[in-house]
């Protein structure tokens, strides 16, 4: 299920109320690219299951421009307790039915977020190892259809139509290409 409905707590407050809660084990959350967060800034991400006693918060991670995107698995928060020091209130709105859950998004500053640390029972993954995965493997890919066609130079028949390009060069270029996604997944964007 995709869910765009929100409703604002504050300026710097949102509440996702997630119906029949029960069965969901990963919440999905990311920027659409339509509006980047200002400078500076970036959205901590909460998460309350449905509880007799009214709604207990626990912080899953964050997004920001730089990591537009996580990927929680929350299936183990359903029967833990959440740590005091990630608690936060969502004011009035927040409320729990019985299959309700929500999630609320505060923003907040970058050097704030970065010292906040998600419950341990929380299992964060994101679209930048699937993305770095999917790079590699293309990749390879790639190499490995382009040596295929390898030749030693004195199997080449000369062919003033054509050009060729030392394998060297390309298995170079295929070493940075990984060495710098690893380094930083977004390189590319610059």
């Amino acid at each position: 299920m995709v869910q765009t409905d929100f409703h604002p707590v504050n300026e710097t407050q949102f509440l996702f109320n997630i119906p029949e809660a029960d069965n969901i084990n990963h919440v999905v959350i990311f920027m659409t690219g339509q509006t980047p967060f200002p400078d500076g800034l970036g959205a901590a991400v909460y998460f309350s299951w449905p509880r007799p006693e009214g709604p207990v918060w626990t912080l899953l991670g964050h997004i920001s421009n730089q990591k537009p995107s996580a990927i929680y698995k929350i299936s183990s928060l359903k029967t833990a307790d959440s740590d005091d020091d990630n608690q936060i209130h969502f004011g009035d709105m927040s409320h729990q039915q019985s299959h309700l859950a929500q999630v609320g998004i505060s923003v907040e500053p970058l050097d704030q977020l970065a010292q906040q640390v998600p419950a341990s029972q929380v299992s964060v993954s994101g679209a930048v190892p699937t993305f770095m995965e999917f790079a590699t493997k293309m990749l390879e890919n790639f190499f490995n259809f382009s040596s295929s066609f390898a030749v030693t130079q004195s199997q080449m028949v000369p062919n003033p139509t054509e050009t060729f390009v030392p394998l060297s060069t390309l298995k170079n270029w295929f070493e940075n290409f990984q060495r710098r996604l690893q380094q930083n997944p977004y390189f590319w964007k610059s």
